[in-house]
């Protein structure tokens, strides 16, 4: 539990508060928490900057990576194609529900095709 707190410590500040009544970025943190008591070597997130504001999505990146230093794997399905790949080391660019581009994620931030299509530069 110090360590899910220590990552989020909004979640400390209300230890009484059930989930539903949370914000969509403090119920996005009581789940990675959840997840986080099982003390795994592979955390699974679908989606997690799904409905969050542009400060909680950054946030959340700055945690995903707190994660990753302390040795967990994160294996990430992410519609925010930026924050996605800065995340990874290697990634699958999926294009109508079929893999149009893969490669290391540094590769692919600087493809030409992905910067267009999904960086919207």
């Amino acid at each position: 539990m110090e360590k899910v707190h220590r990552l989020y410590p909004a979640l400390k500040e209300r230890p009484n508060e059930k989930g539903m009544r949370l914000s969509g970025g403090q119920q996005q943190m009581l789940a990675i928490g959840r997840a986080l008591m099982a003390d795994p070597k592979l955390i699974l997130l679908d989606e997690p900057s799904l409905g969050l504001s542009p400060i909680f999505c950054k946030n959340l990146e700055h945690q995903m990576k707190a994660l990753q230093k302390e040795g967990h794997t994160l294996l990430l399905v992410e519609q925010n194609a930026r924050m996605g790949l800065s995340l990874s080391n290697y990634a699958y660019v999926l294009e109508n529900g079929e893999l149009s581009k893969e490669g290391p994620s540094a590769q692919l931030l600087k493809d030409p095709d992905v910067i267009k299509a999904y960086l919207g530069v």
